[in-house]
């Protein structure tokens, strides 16, 4: 029953990965869409089944238990249920959101910062991000020295726990299919995150570096981002105003320009200031 589990949750990524290609105007949609079939088909029918019914009402079918409870709907779940899910003999569901559960004891940990009662409210982009996660200038010359480098400031600020975990699972992502996109920016991302909130660290490179190898096009932006299992909307919001910004050239020019984090940062805020309200 593992290997079934962990197939669903590569079928699931895959899906969430087609719904983010779309969003961002569907350049490999064919060939995701070839995967995603071939996938289902590899299904037990009785799963595959299941699968589908789940996700004609939401992408998100598969969600981890997380402190006892789904991490979707945050239903409390009975501890006869928890160590049911844990064991994995049989496919088990949210009594409440019908969604199949599964149980992860090494899964990486957003623990985002929680906000004083006197500091004002957050928004825009301050809500995900902060100076503190802004790397001008990165060390890194390869995409895996990116992702260690941005998940060990995130866990140094005290965003995240478990970096290398984190590293971990993003590589898994890029391995389904590179987050590299245009205009020299790339997205790696980790889904599933438990706790804190949606977060991302942003980390440029004026000379740029290969995220993709089987691309010639060098990547100058990477933003890395922690999502949690129910802020999928806010994600896609987020990736959205982003990329509105990047598209411009002469906003990627004034960001590479800043050196220093407190600059980037608020370079960063102006510049999204319309798109990400």
């Amino acid at each position: 029953m593992q290997k079934v589990m962990n197939h669903l949750i590569q079928l699931q990524e895959l899906v969430l990965v087609r719904e983010q290609e779309a969003f961002m105007g569907g350049a490999r949609l064919q060939q995701l869409d070839k995967s995603i079939k071939s996938f289902t088909e590899q299904l037990p029918d009785g799963v595959q089944n299941i699968f589908l019914r789940l996700q004609k009402k939401d992408p998100v079918a598969v969600v981890p238990v997380s402190n006892g409870g789904c991490s979707i709907c945050g239903m409390r779940l009975p501890i006869s249920l928890v160590q049911s899910v844990r064991a994995l003999k049989h496919i088990q569901h949210c009594p409440n959101c019908a969604r199949i559960l599964y149980y992860s004891d090494s899964h990486p940990r957003s623990v985002a910062k929680k906000q004083s009662r006197i500091e004002p409210r957050k928004v825009g982009i301050e809500r995900f991000s902060s100076e503190d996660l802004m790397v001008p200038r990165m060390a890194a010359t390869t995409r895996d020295e990116a992702l260690h480098e941005l998940a060990a400031k995130m866990a140094e600020s005290g965003f995240i726990e478990h970096p290398g975990k984190l590293v971990e699972e993003a590589l898994r992502r890029e391995a389904i299919i590179s987050t590299a996109v245009d205009h020299g920016v790339a997205f790696p991302h980790v889904r599933s995150v438990e706790g804190g909130g949606l977060t991302f660290a942003l980390g440029m490179s004026p000379t740029g570096i290969r995220f993709n190898e089987s691309e010639k096009d060098l990547t100058n932006f990477v933003f890395f981002i922690v999502i949690p299992t129910a802020a999928n909307a806010f994600y896609l919001r987020l990736l959205a105003g982003l990329t509105e910004v990047l598209m411009v050239d002469e906003f990627r020019q004034t960001l590479l320009a800043d050196d220093e984090p407190k600059k980037l940062w608020r370079t960063l805020r102006k510049l999204t200031k319309k798109s990400i309200p």
